[in-house]
């Protein structure tokens, strides 16, 4: 078990004020807009300054009201309590290949040829898929049996844009989480497009917290990890994205309008268990550690049903 499940501590010693709580996020997502109407509301006297750009004041109808509490919560106690809404409006989009590595390793996988992509290809996850930071992810063995790990950098969407320039681009991100984009690679393998294979209740663990854009910093400049059952699976950097955040942005937003609270998934790098010979999947009771630089880290297990 990495340090990062022992401890429970999502983020070195950083200014405080510049992290927001992820918690423990399930169906119905909580919208980016809930957090910051909620950013005072931090326990111990620790207040969370969000950015005058991110400010808003109309937060949206709510369903119901949840503490960020249980399993998933920072055991530091710097947490915020969220309002919970209807994900309508709010996407989980994500990335594939985006890394020349995983593209090359997923093609000699599937026996085919490595082309990299000229352009982002992207999909998308159910939000039934949102799972807490160190809750188990439910495998459901009639549907896979080919339960894969993806650990990647996401994205949360500050201020909504369409057509926005790769200059400016990174002036609409709020801040960075950490996802593990978990994978049904049988799945996936039988359907033409991914979002099958990758929709799985469950299978999209995020947190432990967001960092704010100005706080995390350069997004190409941070290693990003992936262990199960203690063994390192993946170590890679964000500097070998194929697209890097700023470009990423501006080819999303081209003619399709981004919203505050969307989250993009920005691609995996090497080391996954398709990739491997002969592969490797997780089994029941294996325990999936995702961890990016200046984030923290995911600590979640399988759980058969």
């Amino acid at each position: 078990m990495g340090r990062g499940c022992l401890q429970r501590e999502p983020v070195p010693p950083v200014h405080m004020r510049k992290v927001v709580a992820v918690g423990c996020l399930r169906n119905p997502l909580p919208r980016l807009d809930s957090l910051l109407k909620n950013a005072g509301h931090c326990r111990q006297g620790v207040k969370v300054e969000i950015p005058a750009q991110f400010r808003m004041s109309n937060a949206g109808p709510h369903q119901d009201r949840r503490r960020v509490d249980g399993p998933g919560r920072n055991h530091h106690d710097r947490s915020l309590d969220v309002d919970t809404v209807q994900p309508a409006g709010v996407a989980i989009l994500c990335l594939g290949l985006n890394y020349a590595s995983h593209a090359k390793e997923t093609a000699a996988a599937r026996g085919r040829e490595a082309k990299l992509p000229e352009v982002p290809v992207f999909f998308t996850k159910a939000p039934t898929t949102v799972n807490g930071p160190y809750n188990p992810i439910p495998w459901d063995q009639s549907a896979t049996q080919e339960v894969d790990w993806e650990a990647e950098l996401a994205v949360v969407v500050g201020i909504g844009g369409k057509n926005l320039s790769r200059d400016t681009s990174l002036r609409h991100v709020f801040g960075y989480t950490v996802i593990n984009d978990t994978t049904a690679r049988d799945v996936q393998m039988k359907h033409i497009q991914w979002f099958k294979g990758k929709s799985m209740d469950g299978f999209c663990p995020m947190g432990p917290v967001i960092v704010t854009a100005d706080e995390f910093g350069d997004p190409q400049a941070k290693r990003i990890s992936c262990r199960v059952n203690g063994v390192t699976k993946q170590d890679s950097s964000t500097a070998n994205m194929i697209f890097p955040v700023h470009v990423i942005l501006e080819f999303l937003s081209r003619g399709l309008t981004i919203e505050p609270g969307d989250i993009i998934a920005t691609g995996t790098p090497e080391g996954v268990g398709l990739g491997r010979t002969p592969p490797e999947y997780m089994r029941d009771g294996d325990l999936m550690e995702t961890e990016i630089e200046g984030i923290g880290t995911l600590c979640n297990r399988i759980v058969a049903s």
